[in-house]
Parts: C-alpha cells; structure tokens; sequence
C-alpha cells in the first residue's frame, strides 16, 4: 500500500536550506512554503491540509495570523504537529495545541554552544568595559586607559538562573576562567544541579552572591517579569545582569532604573519586550550596556544545527514515535489516537531518488 503523502508547511521566513534538503531527500513528503504577507488564500490553502506547521519562533518576525493558537488549529484539522524553529515558541499556544492533540517540538539545546559563547561575550564587554572603550574612543579625545578600567571576571561568582541545556554549557565555561558557579532552576534538582557544575541555591541566595546573574529559563506565566525592581535591588551592589533567555522575563523600565541609580554596574541585553527595541530605549543609549538584537543563538552553526534537529524531529513525529523534544508530552496519548491507523512509515532516504516536492508559493 502506498502512503499518503505527509504535509509539511513552513513560511517564507529565512531558515537554513539543510532543513528543506532533508525533505527533498524522502519519498512520501511534501513540503510547502507560504508567503507571510500577500498571499493570505494561497497561504491558507497550504496550511489547512498540513499534517505538520513548521513555525517561526520570532514573535517580532512572524505575523500574528500565522501564530498557532486555537483558531488557526481550527482551521488545520489535519494538523498533527507544530515544531517551532527555535528552543522558544512564543508564537504557539500550547495548550491550545494539547487541547487538540497536536504535539508540539521546540529545538531546545540546538543552539546552546552559542547562545553560552554570546553570554561570556556580554560577561566580558561589560565587565572590561570593552564596548564602552570602543564607543568613547569613535566620539572623545583626552581619553585616559584609567578611564576605562575594568575588571577581570576570574574569581567571581556567577548565578545561573536556569540550568538547562544553555546554563550546563554556560557553567562549564565559567569554571575554565576561575568563577565559581550558583545555579537556581525549579524544574532540576539539587544533584543534578551539582552534576551539571553549579552549587544549588535559592534564587535570594543567587542574587545576594553573584557577581554576574546570567537568565536561561524559559519565558512561561512563572517567569514573566520576574525580574524587576525588587530582584534587581536584592542583587548585590555593583554586579552585572545578562541575559539571552527572552524578552519579558525581565522589566525594561526596572532595569533602566537599577543601572542609573548606580546599584547595577551594567547589563547584557540580547532579548526585549519588543525586538528590535526603538532606537530612542533607554538602555541603549547606556554605555555600560552591552546590547544584542536577540542574536545569542544566531550563528551559521547554530542555524543549521536547529534545522537538521528540526527536520530529524518532524520525521520521527511522522512515523509515530515520540520525539526528543516534546514539549507536551501529556499529548501524546491523544496525539496517537489521531495517528492513521498503522501508522505513517517513513522511509529512509533514496539514493540517487527524489519523491518529494517542494511547493514554493511565493
């Protein structure tokens, strides 16, 4: 019996080509691409028979009609899958999608090595004080070397809020520049906290000690503003805030506030409430901060990594077995009481074939 063939749909968002190459490589599979803007019918007229929605995690990028929440679910009755782009899904409600038995899979730990590279980064820009030398430098003259002085980040502490895969890499590479490492994460346990290279703390614990206090939690209803005016006056005097995690998890105007008042020696800022942040924000016109356009994770690398995850991902939910990265994993019973019965076979990869297609509707 030949199967039917499997849908997969993405938008017309920039991804790295290995993650189509994957499809066009497997007989049984058709991947579509819609235009985001200008095409709303053609765009629908895909999503609405796919059996999987490749969608972008860039809550800024992606326009909100393409967001999976219960109305777009509604009018994808096929769907069986959504698999986010990135380690985030701000763009998808999952307990919409749990509701419907749709699994949903996020890339978590695809892009880790450089989200971690791009914290030290941060870590070292502001406390060396490197993006301030190389701003004062291109608008001032009489500029002494003291003036810019910094300190090293060898033998201080660092508190990780969120140990996951991001926090474990973050902390190995601090233990090779001589810091110590605290680490707070409610969904890991004091041993595997240990194992991963931290020394378990509570969050006041974290913040009365670090020197540097890096985010990598998730963004979800616990996280959302939980640091504001009060975290922030509970950190010590003078430590640096970074973060890579996600916009919203900390409060902007807060923060402006921590770092004019002195009690905060400077920041890190990779994720905002609105990206890309206006160019009149507060914060960026500090020059003890060090300010990305959520960028952590974007590398070639990383970019890749995530799409071959993604597509490794996708046909694994195809044929029927339970993914890595599952982030409802409550659905999967539900899930496979939708799955065609016997399910999908998909089959390995055809050399010298190619069955796929590749319809590009833009």
């Amino acid at each position: 019996m030949i199967p039917p063939v499997l849908r997969v749909v993405r938008s017309s968002l920039w991804i790295d080509p290995v993650f189509d190459q994957q499809f066009q490589q497997r007989r049984g599979i058709a991947l579509d691409i819609f235009p985001v803007r200008g095409a709303d019918d053609a765009a629908w007229a895909l999503l609405s028979s796919a059996h999987v929605y490749h969608v972008s995690a860039a809550k800024d990028e992606l326009p909100r009609q393409w967001f999976v929440d219960a109305s777009l679910l509604q009018r994808c009755p096929g769907l069986l899958c959504v698999s986010s782009t990135g380690a985030g899904y701000d763009t998808v409600d999952v307990e919409a999608c749990t509701r419907a038995g749709v699994a949903v899979v996020n890339q978590a730990g695809g892009n880790a090595p450089s989200v971690a590279e791009h914290t030290f980064g941060m870590m070292l820009g502001v406390s060396r004080r490197m993006l301030e030398c190389d701003r004062r430098l291109r608008r001032e003259q009489g500029l002494t070397r003291e003036d810019v002085m910094g300190h090293e980040i060898r033998g201080k502490t660092l508190g990780l809020v969120g140990i996951g895969h991001v926090g474990t890499r973050v902390a190995s590479i601090a233990r090779a520049f001589g810091m110590s490492v605290l680490a707070t994460d409610p969904l890991v346990d004091a041993r595997e906290i240990e194992r991963r290279g931290a020394s378990p703390v509570t969050l006041d614990e974290l913040l009365a000690r670090a020197d540097f206090v890096s985010l990598h939690c998730p963004r979800d209803k616990s996280t959302l503003k939980m640091f504001g005016a009060n975290a922030f006056a509970r950190m010590k005097k003078g430590a640096i805030f970074i973060t890579t995690a996600r916009g919203g998890i900390h409060d902007e105007a807060a923060l402006v506030a921590a770092l004019e008042s002195g009690h905060l020696a400077g920041a890190g800022i990779d994720v905002w409430d609105q990206e890309p942040p206006p160019l009149g924000h507060p914060l960026l016109r500090m020059d003890k901060v060090f300010a990305t356009f959520h960028t952590a994770g974007v590398t070639h690398e990383a970019r890749r990594n995530m799409a071959t995850i993604a597509a490794e991902q996708i046909l694994q939910v195809l044929a029927g077995e339970q993914p890595p990265r599952l982030v409802n994993p409550q659905v999967w019973p539900s899930f496979m009481a939708r799955f065609p019965a016997g399910g999908w076979i998909v089959p390995e990869q055809a050399c010298g074939e190619n069955n796929s297609a590749v319809t590009d509707t833009i």
